[in-house]
């Protein structure tokens, strides 16, 4: 069974260009490594939600806990949150449409 990894976020303010910049360069790149794909980024432009909400699947449960396991996931969500407030994960079954 597939699963999804739900995370949303508020970019600091003022950390905008540093923060799209590290998510080009490193962030998707870096999960891509770890075997997990990213599937989808939404930007809220309006209205009191996390500014964003992104998606990552795997093909198992057991292949997107052993991605977050690693010394690499740290790493990433740790420089993620030089640049971002109110960070939340959670891990759900994908349906492959829009999930929040």
């Amino acid at each position: 069974m597939a699963v999804k990894l739900l995370m949303t976020w508020d970019i600091i303010q003022g950390r905008e260009q540093e923060y799209f910049e590290f998510v080009v360069r490193e962030f998707v790149p870096g999960v891509q490594h770890l075997g997990i794909q990213p599937t989808e980024a939404w930007y809220t432009t309006y209205g009191r939600r996390p500014q964003i909400l992104t998606g990552v699947v795997a093909d198992t449960l057991v292949r997107m806990e052993l991605a977050l396991g690693t010394e690499e996931w740290r790493r990433l969500r740790d420089r993620l949150l030089d640049y971002v407030i109110n960070f939340e994960s959670r891990i759900v079954r994908s349906t492959g449409g829009f999930q929040m």
